[in-house]
Order: structure tokens, then C-alpha cells, then sequence
């Protein structure tokens, strides 16, 4: 039987304490960015429309004992649009999410991501932004490099900037382009993090496409030390392309795990009144853990859910 999470708190505790200082770091970045700091609802009528992302479903009984099926969200990424269509223009959320199906030394069912959205911005700045949320986080931590198992980069160091059709080719010896359909439907640097971009459009279908290849979305990745951290985008704002694509992300699901959630109505129809912007989602649990040098993610959270 595992031991209680009590028995291992004064182990924890130091890595803890990073954690908190790691995060008040971030949201003193933000609000000194004009960041509106955004609490939306953890209970959705959509959890998202990702094929492989899993979630945990509830249900609201109403005094009338009328029922309403409900998830946990697995991102705040509905609710924050839906704001910017609103009105608001800088948005952050460190947001408790909801993933079903995941466990190990970097996935925990309930984590924490820090999502913000920039209006009327390239997607670009959120590679900058993530080079300094990396070495606000090293000097919150108190420490000079990132590791996990056996690999460090130096988080002050600017990272790598690699097209995702670049590092196949680097690689893998093999030209990714040459495969992709006409029209849209790893190994790391040493030493530094990496952001792989312009990934492939039918694997980004909440992104919009690149001008110069359609085949090719506004979507990066930042990795250190193996280590996905943040997934980035140029939001896709055509509510009619992003019904097709959300569409046929949960008929895949249908055909692989035999079930599937309801689109987001209210999402789409933001999204007609949505301006140009970009957003991204960080998992900030792995960002304390390559910070602190913690070996598994349930290091860095108060209270992990006990394993069975």
C-alpha cells in the first residue's frame, strides 16, 4: 500500500515551497503585461474535442431532479475564446484541468496549466514569452539549469527555434513536406529548450494555417530536457472550419474509443465575433518539476491523488 501523502510532506516540502515562489513569479509577469487574471468554470458542457484527450464526467441534477450530463474541463481554452470575443484583450488563467486515462511521472489526472491569450498579436511573442517565463522560473527555484532524467538544458539561454519539417530532416533524415496532403485537413538541442513550429495543419485543428503553406498551422511546442511544456497557437477564429474539424476529431474518437462529446455551440458562435489572436497552454506542475529538479510530478503538487 502506498504511503500517505503526509508521511512524504516534509520531503515535498522544499520543492513546494519553489512551486509557490514559481508562481507568484508568473503572475507578477503577467500583470505587469496588462494580464487580466480570469477564473472561469472547471464544470463545462464541453470538455473539448480533442480525439485523444479523455474526461471525467459528472452530472448536474436540477431541484426539478432534471439531469444535465457535465465534465471537468481539460483546458480553459473554450471559456478564455469566449472571452475574448467578449472584449477582453490580455487573459491568464492558472487553471485546474481534468484528464482522464493519465498517470505517470509526468501526468496526473487533475494539473494545473497557465493559458493566456493575446488579442490582436502574433503568434510569435509566446515564443518570447516563454523564453522569459523559463528563466523567471530558474530564478524563483534559485537554480542555474532544468533537469530530468539525466538531461539539462540552461533555462537563460534563448531557445532553439526549429521548424517541425527542419527536425525531421535533421533527425530523421526524412522531408516531411513531400508526405503532407496538398491542401490542410524527436530529438532535442543540447544544452537549451526548443521550440518546434509550423506543425502539420491535420494535427493542429485549433490553430489557423500558415500564410505561406496552408498545409502548415501556426502551432508550436516548447520542450526542455526531452520534456513537452507548452503547446502554442495562432487561434483559428472561422467558426465554419473549426465545426469541421471539431467534428471530425470526435468521429475519431468514436471509431477508437467508441464515445464522444458534445461541440460547443456557444464556442463557435464566439468565435464569429472573436478577434485575430494567440493563445497558449502551459503545464505548470512540469515546469516546477524541471525547476526544481523533481524526479516525478506528483512531487510538486500538495496533494497528489494516491495511486492504487
Amino acid at each position: 500500500m502506498p504511503s500517505p501523502f503526509w508521511a512524504l510532506h516534509a520531503a515535498r516540502r522544499p520543492l513546494l515551497r519553489g512551486r509557490v515562489r514559481i508562481a507568484a513569479a508568473l503572475r507578477q509577469f503577467f500583470a505587469a503585461r496588462d494580464f487580466v487574471e480570469v477564473d472561469t468554470a472547471a464544470l463545462v458542457l464541453s470538455p473539448g474535442n480533442e480525439t485523444h484527450l479523455h474526461a471525467f464526467a459528472t452530472e448536474l441534477v436540477a431541484l426539478a431532479a432534471t439531469r444535465t450530463r457535465l465534465y471537468l474541463r481539460t483546458s480553459p481554452e473554450f471559456a478564455c475564446k469566449k472571452l475574448l470575443a467578449a472584449g477582453e484583450r490580455r487573459i491568464v488563467e492558472f487553471a485546474r484541468v481534468f484528464r482522464n486515462r493519465e498517470r505517470g511521472a509526468l501526468h496526473h489526472p487533475e494539473f494545473t496549466m497557465v493559458e493566456w491569450y493575446r488579442a490582436e498579436e502574433p503568434y510569435e511573442i509566446l515564443m518570447d514569452d516563454c523564453a522569459t517565463v523559463l528563466a523567471l522560473a530558474a530564478e524563483a527555484a534559485g537554480t542555474k539549469q532544468f533537469s530530468f532524467r539525466e538531461r539539462a538544458i540552461d533555462p537563460f539561454a534563448e531557445p532553439e527555434r526549429l521548424t517541425v519539417a527542419h527536425a525531421f530532416a535533421r533527425y530523421a533524415g526524412f522531408d516531411l513536406l513531400k508526405v503532407l496532403p496538398p491542401e490542410p485537413a524527436a530529438a532535442f538541442a543540447a544544452g537549451r529548450a526548443t521550440v518546434l513550429y509550423e506543425y502539420p495543419a491535420i494535427q493542429s485543428p485549433l490553430a489557423r494555417p500558415t500564410v505561406s503553406d496552408p498545409r502548415l498551422a501556426e502551432r508550436f511546442e516548447l520542450y526542455a530536457c526531452g520534456v513537452e511544456l507548452a503547446n502554442g497557437f495562432g487561434e483559428l477564429t472561422d467558426p465554419t472550419e473549426q465545426r469541421k474539424r471539431l467534428e471530425e476529431q470526435m468521429a475519431e474518437k468514436e471509431r477508437i474509443y467508441g464515445e464522444r462529446y458534445p461541440i460547443d455551440e456557444d464556442f463557435l458562435a464566439a468565435l464569429a465575433v472573436m478577434p485575430q489572436a494567440c493563445g497558449i497552454a502551459l503545464g505548470f506542475d512540469r515546469l516546477v518539476m524541471l525547476a526544481t529538479g523533481a524526479a516525478h510530478i506528483d512531487e510538486v503538487m500538495w496533494t497528489p491523488i494516491p495511486t492504487t
